[in-house]
């Protein structure tokens, strides 16, 4: 007996029915990935789905689109949306950053530190180890500063930061750390005790911070209508059993994250990172790995009118049923071949384009310099200006309606990673946990800019908002250090040998008051008569050297090999 094709009546029966449960978490799913997710450290207890569910979309009645197509129009409430909590107009790039990382989370990491520095310690290597002293809360206040400050300043290492040697040495890192306690807290940091951690967890070592910003996140800011999911690819080529190789990315090798974004902001509104079959997501029966993505980032925003973007790896026509179920449209570009597609002409010119739909659903194959396959839930069956003039025959440039609102409100993503590309705080490490750790700063980062701005009104450059939050956190948290006190000379000047030089006497300090006196370089490292410890009231200021009135200033400015 054939199959007969569902009316457009049954699907939008199909899709209103209220007594839907909204998630279904099944044992057994049809991936579109190798890995099946195995829902094993979802804490949540969730209510299965029935199979039925996900409608038959291989029964769906496809029609050729015409203007009597009607896409869904959800209503959305936008009064709730944006930052939540009540902040004065006057908020400080400082205080935004708070929302996010606060004292208490602050004080967890410092409490890990310093119970694996201790760890350390006992070690038979443990080397400058030895010489640990606890950090506390506004110590690593300032660590994040100083590390922030670096993503500005870049070098090739991180001792770099601390050269003496005056044709690119940075004096105000000095100011802030001595070089080995910032390597010592960079060594020790740490984020839970190995000895408690679920180690059936993959991101066990990042755990604790993972849930806390993830959890901020969603609480700081309800987006507003426009979302979109993408992926993000954080640049790892050491050793993981989660890395990834996604060839069209920049970096191919890495870390990958799910993000869900607002469009209209670009805030991150929720991130998973992605580690194969134990991913943290419930696997949705009927559909499918990227479905059930979709799904679980989406889980908060159901039922609420929102309009979900996504690309080709996330979108299908079960995907799209499901949503529109739950009041939740969708637009994004799709494999021809995923099931339930309609079939399209197979060759087709330049600017030809061919619509489908079945109920409010609708797919379109538009041939542009290559074939291009949009489903949509939201879009009408027509073409729209684009904006754009033909340089040939100087005629309007018209697309589909669904291309056009697929281009402008898909990208919120990578817009997140090309503005973090140039900030990033994220260093090569040898342990996987500390970069994400270090990304994930750069995240909670990104939202507090979007915060300050939505907040103030004020439009300022990122790296701009970066700088006063660094000068902000030094001012709450930074006490002054001692100056150094020996360690390795400085390197010569190159300007010794030119310019014009002239003796000055040492300025005094307080301990010696008018007895102030440095050693004279020349005599400390002449090779042309014996060395000899020789103290000297004078110097020459531009080149920061205590000299011997005579010979030894005129032998420094003049000989190159004193």
């Amino acid at each position: 007996m054939a199959r007969r094709g569902i009316t457009v009546e049954e699907v939008v029966n199909m899709m209103f029915d209220d007594e839907v449960p909204i998630l279904d978490f099944s044992s057994e799913s049809e991936s579109d990935s190798d890995d099946d997710l195995i829902p094993q450290l979802v804490e949540e207890v969730l209510v299965p789905i029935p199979q039925d569910e996900v409608p038959p979309v291989n029964e769906l009645g496809w029609q050729f689109a015409n203007s009597d197509h009607r896409p869904c129009d959800f209503v959305f409430e936008a009064s709730g949306s944006g930052v939540q909590p009540e902040l004065p107009s006057t908020v400080t790039e400082y205080d935004c950053f708070k929302l996010f990382i606060s004292d208490e989370l602050v004080g967890h990491v410092v409490e890990e530190t310093n119970t694996f520095a201790e760890e350390l310690k006992q070690r038979s290597e443990a080397g400058k180890m030895e010489r640990w002293v606890g950090t506390t809360v506004a110590e690593f206040f300032t660590f994040i500063a100083t590390v922030l400050i670096m993503a500005v300043v870049r070098k090739k290492s991180l001792k770099e930061y601390w050269t003496t040697n005056c044709m690119y040495q940075t004096p105000f890192f000095k100011t802030l750390f001595s070089q080995d306690r910032f390597l010592l807290i960079m060594r020790a940091l740490h984020f839970i005790n190995n000895t408690t951690m679920n180690r059936l967890d993959p991101l066990a070592k990042i755990r604790p911070i993972l849930s806390s910003l993830t959890l901020k996140f969603r609480e700081v800011f309800v987006p507003f209508k426009n979302l979109c999911i993408d992926e993000s690819l954080l640049l790892w080529k050491g050793r993981l059993a989660f890395r990834q190789y996604i060839p069209s990315k920049r970096h191919r090798f890495g870390i990958k994250f799910f993000i869900l974004c607002d469009v209209l902001t670009g805030y991150v509104q929720d991130l998973v990172i992605y580690t194969g079959s134990t991913t943290d997501i419930v696997n949705i029966d009927g559909l499918g790995v990227s479905g059930s993505v979709v799904v679980n980032m989406l889980k908060p925003y159901l039922e609420k009118g929102h309009a979900l973007f996504t690309d080709n790896w996330y979108s299908s026509p079960t995907l799209f049923l499901y949503l529109m179920k739950h009041r939740t449209g969708a637009c994004g570009t799709v494999r021809a071949k995923r099931k339930g597609m309609p079939e399209f002409r197979k060759k087709m010119k330049k600017d030809e384009v061919e619509m489908k739909c079945a109920g409010p659903l609708l797919a379109v194959k538009w041939h542009d310099k290559r074939d291009v396959h949009v489903l949509s839930t939201i879009s009408s069956a027509s073409m729209a200006d684009s904006g754009k003039v033909d340089f040939n025959t100087g005629e309007h440039k018209m697309k589909p309606s669904c291309v056009l609102d697929y281009n402008k409100n898909m990208g919120a993503v990578d817009r997140f990673d090309m503005r973090n590309s140039f900030v990033e705080c994220t260093r090569k490490t040898m342990k996987w946990y500390k970069k994400i750790f270090f990304h994930l700063v750069d995240c909670a980062i990104h939202n507090a800019y979007i915060v300050h701005q939505q907040v103030t009104g004020q439009v300022i450059r990122p790296q701009a908002f970066r700088e006063n939050l660094v000068r902000q956190l030094l001012e709450h948290h930074h006490t002054p250090r001692n100056a150094p006190t020996g360690g390795r000379p400085s390197l010569d000047t190159p300007l010794r040998l030119k310019a014009r030089h002239f003796p000055s006497e040492v300025p005094q300090t307080a301990a010696q008051g008018n007895s102030t006196r440095r050693h004279c370089r020349v005599c400390l490292h002449s090779s042309r008569r014996p060395r000899q410890r020789k103290l000297t009231r004078f110097f020459c200021a531009p080149c920061d050297t205590a000299l011997c009135a005579v010979p030894c200033f005129e032998e420094f400015h003049t000989l190159k090999n004193y």
